[in-house]
């Protein structure tokens, strides 16, 4: 039977009894020791989805390889913010498998944005819970690739599972079974390949101090198994293919049983294992991410992110540089002191067109162009020592421009060049 509930939302509910039964019986831990899991621990050589990631405090589950639609265009991975983020660690860097104080691995990456908790009309279009302040367990992070990492260890395949498709948006006005009641399965570092069952969506909760909550999936492991160990978090949750289709992702795992205890979810039934997901098509819109799911995406991916610093970097270079003054040309004397600098001679060989574009930096210059014979140009760079004192104005102006009527009517065979800017000055 289904029901209509808050924000027009369609609720199945057969879901009548929702408590928590004790506490949490221990997960242990490293509980399989399998190829795929053994390989999701670091011996296999490629990480993807699956991989262990850890902190210096931490470990988890690397979600998804996905890039960002801002900024620099980085290419990274996703995964829950309580797995990559620690208050006490600013900047938290993630390693796979281990930071270098636990054992051996290789530095991923820094987080560069994050998230925990945001309201449900944001997340959801709509007011969903009667409480006027309810949130939305919104827990994930992305953690662009570092500089020096080696992407081309960098798989977007699933391993245990093979490529998946595009992320399945959940649409709240979509019929209850497109989504409540399908299978899906997941990849973690500690459970390795799991199935459940999709239970319900949006599922509102109070926490022990009375503040209403919503996530977004509940899942329930096949066959009284558990769908994830601890471990697990950021595990993406990935809808079973149907009619041929890939294995489209619709969320990443941030709990379950091991944080609460088991649920009594149906009636007649007893307290069973569950699993909390996150909806990662609203996650990646949230954290303006996209999701890469082929090899080809991820050599595109990795192009547009070398396109984008390259012009980030240009850009910085331009601002940079220094500015070269420029004044009105009948004030042009009035700026320079004589500094009684006598250039060497040299010949002009210089191909027609070509330009000289010396380097400089620290110092401003005035640059002035005097046409020589053949459109040769030659470009004086005078430093521009604008706080001192204009001296000996007068004086200069003509002398100046007797010498460059000279250079300009000089023949191609004894061309050359004697620059005079003055007699030294006395010292005072």
């Amino acid at each position: 039977m289904c029901e209509q509930g808050p924000g027009g939302v369609w609720c199945d509910v057969d879901v009548v009894e929702f408590s928590y039964y004790g506490a949490p019986a221990p997960t242990p831990k490293e509980q399989l020791y399998n190829e795929l899991v053994d390989g999701l621990r670091g011996s296999d050589p490629c990480i993807g989805s699956g991989s262990q990631v850890a902190s210096r405090e931490t470990y988890g589950t690397l979600g998804a390889i996905v890039k960002s639609r801002t900024g620099n265009k980085q290419v990274g991975f996703l995964t829950n913010r309580h797995v990559a983020v620690d208050l006490d660690y600013p900047n938290q860097k993630m390693f796979h498998p281990l930071p270098p104080n636990l054992g051996p691995g290789v530095y991923l990456g820094a987080v560069e944005r994050a998230t925990s908790f945001i309201t449900d009309d944001v997340w959801y279009g709509i007011y969903a819970g009667t409480n006027p302040e309810t949130f939305v367990r919104a827990d994930g992070a992305f953690v662009p690739f570092a500089h020096d990492f080696d992407v081309s260890c960098v798989t977007t395949t699933v391993k245990g599972l093979g490529e998946i498709g595009n992320v399945k948006v959940i649409d709240l006005q979509s019929p209850i079974n497109s989504l409540i009641g399908r299978q899906v399965v997941k990849v973690g570092r500690s459970s390795g390949l799991t199935t459940g069952t999709v239970m319900a969506y949006a599922l509102e909760y109070n926490d022990e101090r009375g503040i209403c909550f919503f996530t977004d999936f509940l899942v329930v492991g096949e066959n009284q198994q558990t769908f994830d160990l601890e471990g697990d978090s950021g595990s993406l949750i990935i809808l079973t293919g149907q009619d041929g289709e890939k294995p489209r992702p619709i969320g990443i795992i941030w709990g379950g049983t091991a944080n609460r205890g088991r649920l009594k979810l149906k009636s007649a039934h007893g307290p069973e294992n569950w699993t909390s997901g996150v909806d990662l098509g609203r996650l990646l819109d949230l954290l303006e991410l996209d999701l890469i799911t082929t090899s080809e995406g991820l050599q595109g991916a990795l192009l547009e992110q070398r396109i984008a610093l390259v012009e980030a970097m240009n850009s910085t270079a331009g601002e940079s540089c220094p500015t070269v003054c420029t004044f009105p040309n009948e004030k042009m004397d009035q700026i320079y002191e004589p500094l009684g600098i006598s250039c060497q001679r040299f010949s002009l060989e210089v191909a027609s067109g070509s330009e000289i574009k010396p380097c400089f930096t620290g110092v401003e210059f005035q640059v002035d162009t005097v046409e020589v014979a053949n459109n040769v140009e030659e470009h004086q760079f005078m430093p521009n020592f604008i706080n001192m004192s204009p001296m000996r104005r007068d004086q200069e102006d003509s002398s100046g421009r007797k010498n460059l009527s000279i250079l300009a009517n000089s023949s191609e065979e004894d061309l050359s060049v004697s620059l005079c800017l003055g007699e030294r000055e006395h010292k005072r």
